[in-house]
């Protein structure tokens, strides 16, 4: 796009756009979303930004009426392939928090000046601007939904010290962390139709974990329901209104989350501003895993995706047009934890649950039929179950492969097809699910080029419409 038609989306507070760039009007001082209700400034006034994180290195601080550090991630992460693309999605995850900027570069297979250079030519900001845009976007979130003492939020968000913490909130926002959540207290207080979205201690934290466009809901939550492993997953409820369950292992700890079916749609959304979100409630051992548990149920419920861009390539298709016309915003689900598709994929769900029982870890604190966490890779190599199973396990455990959301995917599937025992459909089934891959075709069948490069969605379509039942 170029600056004439990104000022076009602003006019016209089309919605498509948010996440993919934002806007600062130099007058104000102020970054928002394309879709900010606020009135439109003039456009010599305005300038655009490829990231949050480039708006506020500028000096722009996020506008307090739209939050444009709420929306979704541009769903070019997801599909992008190439160094920058896995950086983001590595970034997503905390990995720039957990082990700096030399351990994504390590990940990525560059030096950390080369991933420097890369992602500040191409987004206006580096990997350590990226994280601290992030880190920012959990300390509000931590501030104005729960009771957690300000100290122990700076530390959860990710950021060094105290004073670093109330530095970057005060230049993001033009507040004070306690006058952050202060105004989120009197935001509440005056909206008496509004849910009270404040988390007493033990209630958990809660999350809307919102998304671009339409959203099938019922879909995900079928699938989900017939993979769902008992011990580690669970899904409850009446269709229209079920809650999934399940437990998640953590770098830092462990978490238990419930999210829910039900999607809400904003006032006025339709249109030009169409969107909602999933209603989530995560509770977690450490509050240092927010962003990364945030992140990976994300990529499990697709709420990245760009369904606009899918609905119009394979909605044009013959075939697959009435499928799309009676399913928009159809989502491809990906997974929490990569191994857990692929031991479906490999032993079914009932070897899946028997393989919890045996080798998973008991939680220190179950919470219903929630009990266990997935076995994890090192577990069950040393156990050294026979057949693929275990030679994918050595893999993972010995790092021969990777599933974390920054691997190369086609070095990925290159590796998996060499262990012994690894079948095509098994590895696809992994480069959807546990690298979120959007083109993935299944082996042996004819699927046309014209359904590229959202293959995996083509294939979903098929399946939920009951025309693929492998």
């Amino acid at each position: 796009m170029d600056e004439d038609t990104r000022y076009e989306a602003v006019r016209s507070r089309d919605g498509r756009f948010d996440g993919v760039f934002f806007f600062a009007v130099e007058t104000t001082g102020i970054y928002c979303r394309p879709s900010c209700p606020a009135v439109t400034p003039k456009r010599h006034n305005v300038r655009f930004f490829p990231t949050a994180a480039a708006a506020q290195g500028s000096g722009f601080r996020a506008c307090r009426r739209c939050r444009p550090d709420a929306v979704p991630g541009s769903a070019e992460w997801n599909v992008r392939a190439d160094a920058v693309g896995r950086a983001m999605r590595l970034i997503a995850d905390g990995v720039v928090d957990r082990e700096g900027v030399a351990g994504l570069a390590a990940r990525l297979g560059y030096s950390a000046r080369q991933v420097q250079r890369q992602l500040t030519g191409e987004l206006g900001a580096g990997p350590v601007a990226l994280a601290r845009a992030q880190r920012a976007h959990t300390a509000r979130v931590l501030l104005q939904t729960t009771q957690l003492p300000v100290t122990e939020i700076a530390f959860a968000a990710g950021f060094a010290s105290v004073r670093q913490f109330n530095d970057t909130v005060r230049e993001v926002y033009a507040s004070t962390p306690t006058q952050l959540r202060a105004a989120a207290s009197r935001g509440r207080s005056a909206s008496r139709g509004r849910d009270a979205r404040r988390a007493a201690p033990g209630a958990g934290i809660p999350l809307r974990l919102a998304h671009r466009g339409p959203y099938q809901a019922a879909a995900v939550f079928d699938q989900l329901a017939h993979e769902a492993v008992s011990g580690v997953e669970e899904v409850s409820g009446v269709h229209g209104s079920r809650t999934y369950r399940r437990t998640l292992r953590l770098p830092y700890g462990t978490g238990v989350v419930a999210v829910e079916e039900r999607t809400r749609v904003p006032k006025g959304g339709t249109g030009t501003r169409p969107g909602g979100w999933l209603d989530a409630r995560l509770h977690l051992t450490d509050p240092r895993d927010l962003t990364t548990a945030v992140q990976r149920l994300r990529r499990l419920f697709d709420l990245d995706a760009d369904p606009y861009a899918v609905d119009e390539r394979l909605g044009a298709d013959p075939r697959l047009g009435p499928l799309v016309a009676a399913r928009p915003g159809l989502r491809s689900p990906g997974a929490v934890d990569p191994l857990e598709p692929a031991v479906q994929a490999l032993v079914g769900r009932a070897g899946a649950e028997d393989l919890v029982r045996r080798y998973g870890k008991v939680l220190d604190a179950p919470c219903g039929g929630l009990t266990h966490l997935f076995p994890e890779p090192a577990a069950l190599a040393e156990v050294g179950p026979a057949g693929p199973l275990g030679a994918l396990a050595a893999a993972l455990a010995d790092g021969t492969v990777r599933l974390d959301p920054g691997a190369d995917r086609d070095e990925t599937q290159e590796a998996l097809l060499a262990l012994p025992g690894m079948d095509p459909a098994t590895v696809a089934t992994v480069r959807v699910r546990a690298l979120g891959d959007p083109d993935v075709a299944p082996p042996g069948v004819g699927v046309p080029d014209d359904w590229r490069p959202w293959r995996s969605y083509a294939v979903q379509h098929l399946r939920v419409a009951g025309e693929w039942n492998r």
